[in-house]
């Protein structure tokens, strides 16, 4: 007996299928209950001083105007790990209305392994998911202490992914974000990104928003789109040379997600 598409696609590597651009379990969302609804993304704010105050109160203001469901939050919220900061951004961000829900990144750590201040102000925000209008969105903490690069996603991580995977109805649209980005070819992905993105290839994914490379970049994978953004904050530049700083206004619909930049002017 010759063996099923499904087997052939379990049995390779993950690798293999990602550089093919082959998405097994990719397909139209097909929205089951009311209409499309619309979500922030963002990354990488790294609140460093008490000067921050007013350009979060001014991101936070664009993005109140928006009315979003719901904010991703994709690391790097300090730029030092300080419980201060932390508190800054959570104080700010609630200004808007709507559930964050973050994941941390390498600057959210006060020392190599110290990520004490993030677990205390974001409590239960490091592998976690959610879901929204028939969609699922799951975050992973992709860091590995204050690495910024050549990084490994943890065993622990990898391992939630794994059973989370198993638990999900893969016909739901879903939605993964990160800190680190996951993208073949990517800046700074980590060197086991495949074995994180392995256990949902049978599911319906529909985007991956990851931050920490402070710039656009975009993969493809049959559809997928696996995007870094700029970063949002005044007190660093992006590694693209590019000047503008803001967040990606999401809006989900029947026939997928679209996203657009939205420019948050400094003054």
């Amino acid at each position: 007996m010759k063996p099923s598409r499904r087997a052939l696609l379990r049995a390779a590597t993950p690798g293999a299928l990602l550089a093919l651009g082959i998405w097994p379990g990719r397909r139209a969302p097909a929205q089951q209950a009311g209409e499309g609804f619309r979500f922030i993304q963002v990354n990488d704010v790294h609140c460093h001083t008490p000067a921050c105050a007013a350009w979060l109160d001014r991101v936070t203001a664009s993005m109140r105007e928006r009315k979003p469901a719901f904010v991703l939050l994709c690391g790097d919220l300090t730029e030092a790990g300080g419980a201060e900061r932390m508190e800054q951004v959570k104080a700010a961000f609630a200004g808007i209305g709507a559930p964050v829900h973050t994941v941390p990144g390498n600057h959210d750590y006060l020392g190599p392994d110290d990520r004490s201040a993030y677990d205390r102000v974001f409590p239960g925000s490091l592998n976690h998911a959610f879901d929204h209008g028939g969609w699922h969105f799951a975050g992973f903490d992709t860091t590995e202490g204050q690495k910024y690069t050549g990084t490994t996603i943890s065993a622990a991580t990898l391992a939630w992914a794994k059973a989370h995977a198993r638990d999900t109805d893969p016909a739901v649209p879903l939605v993964l974000f990160t800190h680190f980005p996951l993208g073949a070819g990517m800046p700074m992905r980590p060197v086991n990104a495949d074995d994180l993105l392995a256990p949902f290839l049978l599911h319906n994914l529909q985007a991956v928003f990851c931050g920490h490379h402070h710039g656009f970049t975009e993969t493809n994978e049959r559809g997928v789109s696996i995007t870094t953004n700029r970063c949002c904050a005044i007190s660093r530049p992006n590694h693209d040379d590019s000047v503008d700083k803001g967040y990606f206004l999401c809006t989900t619909g029947p026939h997928g997600l679209f996203r657009s930049f939205v420019r948050v002017a400094e003054a």
